[in-house]
């Protein structure tokens, strides 16, 4: 089975970019899709075999919004984790699949000058309850834009970036605390290297220099590290400031 996650930062804008080809492709079984920035499907797109979910942000139109494509009929389909004040800006969908859960999420950013960073903390924690609860029934994969990068490894400029958004201790701390509570960041199953990223700045000329981020993640609930076969970034395919990134399963 072959996951795709991937914010596309509004999905008119990257159907005209990179996207179109991966949806009509067919190659994966799964499409999730972060910062969709639309409260309608957008036309001129091919969804059959797919069936299309989508979360949209109430609060605020052409804001947030997550949306997930499956080949295979879900067992049942959650929108959001059961809070107004998160579920109003459209950030998690999960599907039920027979085997295990797949949670498509796009957290909060802590914005620049962290005015947002206690309601940013404030979501990790009850997004920790949320998988948890699901965890407790079946297995879990979660993926999405996190909005944090967790190690000094998974940023091009650690030093420099200390306690900014993204980068905070608060954020990096959330994120040690819910790997360690029963999940593996999959990615790091197969590339311990640093230098990686999947989000870079559009000024200076970040994603050609490769000054980027790791804030995309698939992470597996620990009773799936068994049958998770690959895990990588698509950094050349472009269509947005962040790269998709993939899940095999076996």
């Amino acid at each position: 089975m072959r996951l795709l996650s991937w914010n596309v930062n509004g999905i008119r804008s990257a159907l005209g970019k990179g996207l179109k080809p991966i949806v009509d492709s067919h190659e994966y079984d799964m499409l999730m899709f972060q910062e969709v920035k639309t409260d309608s499907l957008p036309l001129g797109v091919a969804y059959d075999p797919y069936t299309a979910y989508l979360f949209d942000a109430k609060a605020r139109r052409g804001y947030s919004g997550v949306m997930t494509l499956t080949k295979r009929s879900p067992i049942n389909v959650i929108y959001g984790i059961g809070l107004k004040k998160f579920d109003a800006e459209g950030r998690v969908i999960t599907l039920e699949m027979p085997a295990f859960y797949v949670i498509n999420a796009y957290f909060p950013n802590s914005r620049r000058d962290l005015s947002r960073l206690d309601f940013k903390i404030e979501f990790d924690r009850a997004f920790s309850v949320f998988a948890d609860g699901l965890r407790k029934k079946k297995p879990v994969i979660i993926c999405g834009d996190f909005n944090v990068a967790h190690e000094e490894r998974d940023i091009a400029r650690p030093k420099e970036n200390e306690e900014n958004a993204g980068f905070t201790r608060r954020e990096r701390a959330w994120f040690t605390r819910f790997v360690r509570s029963g999940y593996t960041d999959a990615y790091r199953m197969f590339v311990s290297a640093g230098g990686n990223y999947t989000w870079w700045t559009y000024r200076f000329g970040a994603r050609e220099k490769n000054i980027g981020w790791r804030i995309d993640y698939f992470l597996v609930s620990n009773d799936l590290c068994g049958k998770t076969a690959a895990a990588g970034i698509l950094n050349n395919i472009k269509g947005s400031d962040h790269a998709p990134i993939y899940l095999e399963l076996r």
